[in-house]
């Protein structure tokens, strides 16, 4: 998400997605609880909301996805129960992350907010996603973290979104403390989420499922 987008595409057009009854699941480290990033969403989407073509993401549910796991229905309660267990005894040894937030980046289909220092949350992300993967850590794609605070509903110019909003909001420094497994249940905007773990950085302790 370094270089500007020239027009913003439709995120949901053809995208697959959750039907309603289905659930997938996804390790997300949730941001909504920071007074930090909550400011820097409302600025962003005060800023954004005069273009219509855009889809802002619910204040409580600010996130940076880290791994998605799968549809919930492809697995037993065993299955995550056990997958969390293995998550909690790979992040007991990872602190948690100070990280800074203030950068505006754009994609095509969204506008966010990039993680600083670069690589900083690698660790938890190897950690979940062997998790998932039993062991398996290997990236095939490199990994941009990020929190999502528009998406883009239409085919759109990119270049007012980018004047109206600018490149950088106000710095803030924040401490990721914890990651959640969360159920998104149906299409992606409804923002039907459930968290069914969550898992605190440095500590074995807590994580109930």
């Amino acid at each position: 998400m370094t270089h500007l987008p020239r027009q913003m595409a439709d995120r949901w057009q053809g995208r697959a997605e959750p039907s309603p009854g289905q659930g997938m699941l996804y390790w997300h480290i949730l941001l909504g609880n920071s007074p930090q990033v909550r400011a820097l969403a409302s600025i962003a989407q005060e800023r954004l909301a005069c273009f219509s073509g855009l889809h802002f993401t619910p204040k409580r549910w600010l996130h940076v996805t880290t791994f998605p796991v799968g549809l919930i229905e492809e697995f037993t309660e065993a299955d995550i129960r056990n997958m969390v267990a293995r998550a909690r005894g790979l992040l007991s040894d990872i602190p948690p992350a100070k990280v800074t937030l203030g950068r505006v980046f754009y994609h095509p289909e969204a506008v966010a907010l990039g993680i600083e220092p670069s690589g900083v949350l690698d660790p938890v992300r190897n950690a979940v996603r062997a998790a998932v993967m039993n062991g398996e850590t290997e990236e095939r794609e490199p990994w941009i973290p990020h929190v999502t605070l528009a998406y883009s509903t239409s085919v759109q110019p990119a270049a007012p979104i980018i004047a109206t909003l600018g490149r950088k909001l106000p710095e803030y420094h924040i401490s990721v403390n914890c990651i959640n497994l969360v159920v998104q249940e149906g299409p992606e905007r409804l923002w039907r989420w459930r968290s069914v773990a969550e898992i605190p950085l440095g500590s074995s302790a807590g994580g109930n499922l």
